[in-house]
């Protein structure tokens, strides 16, 4: 029992070796320098927060032409053991430029040279090209003797290579050959020794003696971390420049006004995230193995995929070539038959010509006929002879070859095929679309619009999807409502619920398929049906000082004469003018809504619902000047009266005046401004783009919303005993758009003296 027990320990102990071994293995791809990919020595950390090891910086400085910039000269080893053969192979390495290039550089500017001030008024920028981020960094005038040393990833690498004994046992750097292995470090010294070489070099009673020894190290690192401009010890951390800086720093103008703090609060800051992430991934080991997994089996997908892709473009290339093939095949068998047939008529021309030459057969036998004088004969023999001559005759004297030697009327035109096959490429399915959150919305109806990203393929039409989110979850996969082959980039969705959330999202199809979805855009839908109204102003106290547009959906109020009057008397009478106008349809039962935009500039305006006797009664035939203390909502007005009042008051407004909403003490808490106390006294809220208005006929209810995101606003009674109608007022200057129906033309935008209406 106790052999078995011995045995489990042992292979625990072996696999735990076996594992850290691994995970020290695994670390040692973050311990290498981008640039020499070797472990780092003295490795600066750059503004772009990758490391690089000092010698490669300056390296790379120097082939860049930077001379003069490579860091404080005091980092290198300065004890009698940092001889040449000592010090990092990488220093062997570097390339200076060339002289010519030296000196052009000079004068242009680089590195320093006499005649040149400090402190210039152009001075010198340092860029460093980041060998990891593969940017240019912009180091400063300083260049990287401006940079901190990662004290950290040293430390770091020290540790790693104590743990796995990366090049082996570290000698006394001042024993005569062969050197025996090191024992003590000195910091101050920069030097590693063995036993003998310590005693020899820091002898009792000498001021050596008092150097404080270390481990033996080839990397020897400051105490602390030390201000590169002040040489002195950081203290804090500027989380403006995100940079560590001395007291002296945190003095200086360059830091002024910046978040200054402790380091001790940034480190247990960094420290805490950093914990608790790494708490995150080591508990989430299952689902990073999980998603390994997956990744790994879509690699094998994707080979599989890409080896039939290229197999079907390989199959519909050799397609290509094929149907290429049989028409070069038939096109080239056309030519020969033409040029059969011209050769044919060529060559019978040209033996009918041989036989007009003298001795032809032709002439010859010519020659014999006119030898005939029995005239009965020679008539019978040359009437055919005479036939044949006469049209040897009239070739000769009209010549003209029988064929064209030209075939260009079998020249190919391949300029439109040579470009499709240029532009030949892989089928692209349009990427997903973008809704337009701004033209979107929802009234009567739902207003959609979207468009395509820039350099998308075009879409030949998409498809709308849209869900209410606000019904009770069904099993099974989620029902979308769906519209199919939408053309153009907007569209309309009929009769939508009301008080309603709906979820939208889009994609579009060409011949290679169906794209990607939009991201889901949430919509509220009017919590009652849309009130259609017209604005009629019969019963504005003063008609001349408001225009009406045509349409009759938008007011605007200018102030003329009577207004300037009514200013002059402020100091003896303090009245002013109230213009009123009213809409031309009341409501007598259920719930209504709609929507108006108020012009931020106007100076009071209000917006609310009454009885329509009492508006008639208050308004038609009033003087045009009344006192400031009447006020047409005189029963409620955002709360400015008594809430005890039981009586429905028979006015409810909103009051608006420079691009402000007032909502007096008895403003309803789902507007957000309740208090300790109870509801907050009188403040203001910034006017939305949009208000709407919710009448509750049977509860005797009026709701002022935000009609773009259906906040509440205002909540108050109202006196509904007898018909209520829409009514507008203003003091100065103002204007009042209605929101028009979805339906007419949502895009359609008409200004009236400066006002635009609604799109």
């Amino acid at each position: 029992m106790a052999e078995g027990e011995d045995m489990q320990t042992f292979t625990s102990i072996m696999d735990a070796l076996v594992r850290i071994s691994t995970s020290m293995k695994n670390m040692e791809k973050e311990l290498l320098c981008p640039v020499c990919q070797e472990m780092y020595k003295q490795p600066l950390v750059l503004p772009c927060t990758h490391n690089v090891c000092q010698a490669c910086a300056r390296e790379v400085l120097g082939q860049q032409g930077y001379i003069g910039h490579g860091g404080d000269p005091s980092s290198e080893p300065t004890s009698p053991a940092s001889t040449p053969s000592t010090r990092s192979p990488r220093l062997s390495r570097r390339t200076l430029p060339k002289p010519d290039r030296l000196d052009r550089l000079l004068k242009s500017g680089f590195g320093t040279y006499p005649g040149r001030k400090r402190g210039a008024l152009h001075p010198q920028v340092i860029m460093f090209p980041c060998p990891a981020c593969q940017g240019d960094v912009e180091l400063g005038e300083r260049g990287l003797a401006g940079l901190f040393r990662n004290l950290t990833l040293e430390r770091v690498v020290e540790r790693y290579r104590q743990s796995v004994s990366v090049g082996g046992a570290i000698l006394c750097q001042l024993c005569k050959p062969p050197p025996l292995e090191a024992t003590k470090g000195c910091t101050e010294c920069r030097a590693t020794f063995c036993n003998e070489c310590f005693k020899l070099f820091h002898p009792w009673g000498t001021q050596k003696a008092q150097h404080e020894p270390t481990l033996p190290t080839l990397s020897f690192r400051p105490k602390g971390l030390m201000c590169p401009d002040h040489k002195e010890e950081v203290t804090h951390y500027c989380k403006t420049c995100q940079r560590l800086v001395c007291q002296l720093c945190r003095v200086r103008r360059t830091h002024s006004g910046h978040k200054i703090t402790p380091v001790l609060s940034a480190y247990q800051a960094l420290k805490d995230k950093l914990t608790k992430s790494l708490t995150y991934i080591l508990g989430n080991q299952d689902t990073v193995q999980t998603q390994i997994c997956e990744l790994e089996e879509t690699v094998r997908h994707t080979e599989v995929s890409g080896q039939q892709a290229k197999e079907e473009v390989s199959q519909l290339v050799r397609g290509l070539g094929a149907v290429l093939e049989e028409k070069r095949a038939s096109l080239l068998q056309a030519i020969e038959e033409c040029q059969q047939e011209r050769l044919a008529r060529l060559s019978a021309q040209i033996q009918e010509h041989r036989s007009l030459l003298d001795g032809s057969g032709l002439v010859g036998y010519a020659q014999e006929v006119l030898k005939e004088t029995d005239q009965p004969c020679f008539v019978q023999a040359a009437k055919q002879l005479h036939n044949r001559i006469s049209r040897a005759t009239e070739a000769l004297q009209t010549f003209r070859p029988a064929a064209s030697s030209s075939f260009r009327h079998c020249q190919l035109d391949v300029g439109r095929e040579m470009k499709l096959l240029t532009e030949l490429n892989f089928l692209r399915v349009p990427e997903a679309p973008v809704i337009d959150t701004q033209r979107t919305f929802a009234y009567d109806q739902i207003f959609l619009c979207w468009r395509l990203p820039p350099h998308s393929p075009p879409a030949w039409h998409y498809t709308i999807e849209f869900r209410r989110t606000d019904v009770p979850a069904q099993p099974g996969p989620t029902r979308w409502q769906r519209r199919e082959e939408v053309r153009g980039t907007s569209a309309l969705l009929e009769n939508p619920d009301t008080g309603s959330v709906y979820v939208l999202r889009v994609r579009g199809c060409n011949k290679a398929g169906y794209g990607e979805y939009s991201e889901d855009v949430h919509l509220h839908t009017p919590p009652a049906p849309v009130l259609h109204f017209f604005l009629d102003g019969r019963w504005g106290t003063s008609r001349e000082r408001l225009a009406i547009s045509k349409d009759q959906r938008a007011v605007r109020s200018v102030p003329g004469l009577p207004l300037l009057l009514a200013a002059e008397r402020l100091l003896t009478g303090c009245h002013l003018s109230v213009d009123v106008v009213l809409g031309d349809v009341a409501v007598t039962q259920g719930r209504s809504y709609w929507a108006c935009a108020v012009d931020p500039a106007s100076y009071l305006v209000k917006v609310g619902v009454g009885l329509e006797s009492k508006l008639q009664e208050s308004f038609q035939g009033a003087p045009d000047v009344i006192s400031p203390r009447y006020d047409p909502d005189s029963g409620h007005d955002s709360g400015a009266e008594d809430a005890t009042v039981e009586a429905s008051p028979p006015f409810a407004f909103l009051t608006i005046g420079m691009g402000k909403i007032l909502l007096g003490a008895g403003a309803s808490s789902n507007a957000g401004l309740t208090g300790r106390d109870g509801p907050a006294a009188s403040c203001t809220v910034p006017l939305p783009p949009r208000l709407g208005i919710c009448l509750d006929y049977e509860r005797g209810r009026v709701s002022f919303l935000d009609a773009v995101s259906f906040r509440g606003l205002l909540e108050c009674p109202l006196d509904c005993s007898g018909p209520v109608c829409p009514a507008f007022c203003f003091i100065g200057g103002g204007a009042v758009q209605l929101q028009e129906p979805v339906g007419t033309k949502p895009e359609r935008k008409v200004t009236i003296g400066g006002f635009a209406k609604l799109d």
